[in-house]
């Protein structure tokens, strides 16, 4: 038994065009590449990049994420729901919101002979690169272009937590970032373990304590740039110096 799928508007047209407009379609798709099984959580989960041509014969490319038997409870699904269908659900909250992060072309789940499984297909982030990539990129960045990439990654991740919500695996692989003339665009992605931030400043220290262990890249010049631009401070005041002594002291549960 399977639900209606949801589709967006904007995908109707390529994901029909090739026959990938149902969860049959996309579930048996060899698409383009092959992609190893991750076994996890008693069930599996594969991602696969996809390209199709539309009409007008440009490429729209998505990544096709399918899953079976991967499960993770919550207040609201305390017996279990697929992973993506969580993550799909934080992806259209955020829209609301208004918290950039990916863009879901297509989702359904369905239970098949015992087992649950569930397809979310995002569009490619092609023009966006991650934290992590911009790091290894750092030093032959000019000025502005790190400017523009802190005030970014601090502009999103503060209106992340201004909207009560932690990422929960916030590293700067789950950032994505990219640089244009007049500044620089930031996304989220990988919202799995995406949760209201029940523990108000706890979780937020979580976040950025994450986050911060794993920027050393950046200079501390460039952190505290960040660290300000996020509290929305222009230099740090008592309250802001407090939160910083706890991000900088949590010890990693790792």
């Amino acid at each position: 038994m399977s639900e209606s799928p949801f589709i967006a508007v904007n995908a109707r047209e390529v994901l029909a065009r090739h026959g990938l407009d149902n969860f049959e379609g996309l579930w048996n798709c060899r698409c383009n590449a092959s992609s190893k099984r991750v076994m996890r959580r008693g069930g599996w989960n594969t991602v696969v990049r996809l390209e199709l041509e539309d009409i007008n014969g440009h490429l729209q490319t998505f990544y096709l994420k399918r899953q079976e038997n991967q499960l993770v409870r919550s207040r609201l699904h305390p017996l279990g729901e697929p992973i993506y269908a969580r993550e799909f659900r934080f992806i259209q909250r955020f829209a609301h919101l208004g918290i950039p992060s990916l863009e879901t072309a297509f989702f359904a789940q369905r239970r098949q002979d015992g087992n649950h499984q569930a397809i979310l297909l995002t569009r490619a982030l092609d023009e966006y690169r991650s934290l992590d990539i911009w790091f290894e990129r750092w030093p032959d960045l000019e000025w502005q272009g790190k400017q523009d990439l802190i005030m970014a990654a601090a502009a999103l991740v503060r209106a992340l937590h201004n909207a009560g919500k932690m990422h929960n695996s916030l590293y700067p692989k789950q950032i994505f970032l990219k640089l244009d003339g007049d500044g620089a665009g930031a996304r989220l992605i990988d919202l799995e373990e995406t949760r209201r931030a029940w523990f108000g400043e706890r979780d937020r220290v979580r976040d950025l304590s994450s986050l911060h262990r794993r920027t050393q890249v950046a200079t501390n010049s460039q952190q505290l740039r960040f660290f300000l631009a996020y509290m929305g401070r222009s230099r740090l005041d008592d309250e802001a110096r407090q939160l910083l002594i706890r991000i900088l002291s949590r010890r990693s549960p790792e």
